[in-house]
């Protein structure tokens, strides 16, 4: 009767909102589909389009973009991993606090975290000089791009990652140690398998935010054709001279977004046994 009831009530809500509902659902699908239309028409409408794709501006900002996110990410797996596990596993006051702060990168303006970056990791940074004393420069290099994307994009990988072993039973893990799987085996044999939509998700999410970030390269790392021109930098390069080239790399980038929601999309399909 109780469930019925809940049901029951939830049906009568819909009904009374539905013309909102559809009202708003136009209006949103409108909303971000129009921009995204009118770049795809205008992108094959413009003579230098096909020409602008196979440019050095695009083929450089695409090579690098692909090179630092793939190693961006290899970082935010290795590191981001453990780090969300002990935060699912954990409840510290300290960890708490941490917790708490994982998420700031995503809320902070990308200007901003460059700017941070340049006073941590600039030649007057807190640790320029002892990076210089050591031969290491990392302000406007391709090592600034990395770490730019690895800072802006870690904790979508992380938190998604936390989630995800917080969703695995611990009771699970206990059973296999005590059938004398070791620790190491239980978490790539059971833990990671069970938390692997989360893992997915949260890569997939990280990716396309290194793939986007503009802020803070643009003040770490500067805008440096060939050596730290990413793809979002090379568009507002090349909107001052070739609009071709700058819609091929905007298409390119589209392409790529949801070409990473469709491989997200099959595997939790996969994931979930839905065919």
């Amino acid at each position: 009767m109780g469930r019925w009831s809940s049901g029951r009530r939830q049906a009568t809500t819909l009904g009374v909102l539905a013309p909102a509902g559809v009202a708003a659902t136009a209006v949103y699908v409108l909303f971000i589909g129009l921009p995204i239309l009118a770049l795809l028409i205008r992108a094959f409408q413009q003579d230098g389009f096909l020409a602008g794709l196979g440019g050095s501006l695009v083929v450089q900002a695409l090579q690098l973009s692909l090179i630092t996110s793939t190693i961006s990410m290899a970082v935010v797996v290795v590191v981001g991993t453990p780090f969300a596990l002990l935060l699912a596993r954990r409840n510290s006051p300290l960890l708490r606090v941490i917790d708490s702060f994982v998420e700031l990168p995503i809320v902070l303006p990308p200007v901003v975290a460059g700017v941070a970056m340049l006073m941590a990791f600039g030649r007057n940074g807190i640790l320029g000089p002892g990076l210089s004393a050591v031969g290491i420069t990392l302000p406007f290099t391709t090592g600034a791009v990395i770490f730019a994307q690895v800072f802006v994009a870690a904790p979508f990988y992380v938190r998604a990652a936390r989630i995800g072993f917080s969703g695995v039973d611990v009771t699970f893990e206990d059973v296999s140690q005590t059938l004398g799987v070791s620790p190491w085996s239980t978490f790539w044999r059971l833990t990671v398998p069970m938390a692997w939509p989360s893992l997915v998700t949260g890569l997939a999410l990280a990716w396309a935010r290194a793939m986007s970030e503009f802020g803070a390269t643009i003040m770490f790392a500067g805008n440096l054709t060939g050596r730290t021109q990413t793809m979002p930098l090379a568009i507002m390069t090349a909107m001052e001279s070739s609009l071709g080239a700058a819609l091929a790399l905007a298409v390119l980038l589209l392409a790529m977004s949801v070409l990473a929601l469709a491989l997200l999309a099959l595997l939790l399909r996969r994931s979930n046994g839905v065919r």
